[in-house]
């Protein structure tokens, strides 16, 4: 009976062909992270660059629709600087410029944390009028929703603050 087991042991280490298997075994947890890591960086970075279009085409719209003569009279600068109106005016360009997050197929959860537009005068040389420029601010999160999967592999992915600002020239309508 020992001699039995003796020659199946020897037979059994012997035996080679569920080698690739136990390899593959091994290196899919690393292969598996480093596609979820592919995968949302590329997602932050597509989403991050949505955000800034959003920024950029609210301080156009901003510009394009604020009167050029706004640095005539420092309460016209003042009064746009307070109107709320002009913050969720902004916060809805970056809103849809980034998107709904529920319609997605990798949703962004993106959202906005706060954003302030802003106006200001600009001496310039050659002119005797100050120049107005726009400058919107906003602060966005960025949650990443396969996050979770990263807790098996250390800690969780905490979401992503970031700030994005642009500004344009004042040229009104």
């Amino acid at each position: 009976m020992i001699g039995f087991f003796k020659q199946n042991l020897r037979s059994f280490g012997k035996d080679r062909s569920g080698a690739a298997m136990i390899e593959f075994a091994i290196s899919l947890p690393l292969l598996l992270l480093i596609v979820g890591l592919i995968i949302e960086g590329s997602r932050i970075t597509w989403t991050h660059q949505a955000a800034a279009s959003g920024v950029r085409d609210a301080a156009r719209y901003f510009a394009r629709t604020a009167n050029p003569d706004i640095c005539d009279s420092q309460t016209a600068v003042d009064a746009f600087n307070a109107d709320a109106g002009n913050s969720t005016t902004a916060s809805n360009i970056v809103t849809r410029r980034v998107g709904d997050p529920s319609d997605a197929i990798f949703p962004g959860g993106v959202s906005v944390v706060g954003i302030t537009p802003t106006v200001s005068c600009v001496p310039v040389a050659y002119q005797t009028d100050d120049v107005a420029v726009v400058e919107v601010n906003a602060r966005l999160q960025i949650v990443f929703p396969f996050g979770g999967v990263f807790d098996f592999f250390g800690e969780p992915l905490d979401p992503l603050t970031t700030d994005i600002s642009d500004e344009s020239r004042v040229f009104g309508t």
